[in-house]
């Protein structure tokens, strides 16, 4: 089983301390509802928790593997990309985990997309309010 098998059973079983296990100490994700990347293990599995909490009837439908340019280096290196269907803030998702890894065939960086628009704003949302709760993000202040 490889780390993209791992990480889709992980995910599927809700199993944050077998996530924890796939990171690279700098891991980076890259989310549809923010510009800068959340960086590093501690803030990715923070935001990991809030997301499996967030996301109604998540299921991933397909895994495709090959090579694609990271972002950060402009060098190549192993991916997968996991396919996904869920729901949030009543809203129906489509989406794509596109993991990068490094030479230890751990994840290095997680690059997440939704479609549509409208499922990126519930699931912004929904993510914010969660990393309120969790103490990972400070409370929005009135405009």
């Amino acid at each position: 089983m490889d780390a993209a098998d791992l990480f889709r059973t992980a995910v599927d079983n809700r199993d944050l301390d077998a996530l924890d296990g796939l990171l690279t100490d700098d891991i980076r994700l890259f989310s549809p509802v923010k510009f800068t990347p959340f960086e590093g293990k501690p803030m990715v599995m923070g935001l990991l928790g809030v997301l499996l909490r967030t996301f109604e009837d998540f299921r991933y439908i397909g895994h495709h593997t090959g090579s694609a340019q990271t972002s950060g280096d402009g060098g190549t290196a192993p991916s997968a990309v996991l396919v996904f269907r869920a729901e949030a803030g009543g809203k129906e998702i489509h989406g794509i985990d596109l993991l990068h890894f490094d030479d230890d065939g751990l994840i290095k960086e997680i690059t997440v997309m939704v479609r549509p628009q409208s499922a990126v704003h519930a699931l912004g949302e929904a993510v914010l309010t969660g990393l309120v709760a969790a103490g990972l993000a400070p409370a929005p202040t009135p405009s």
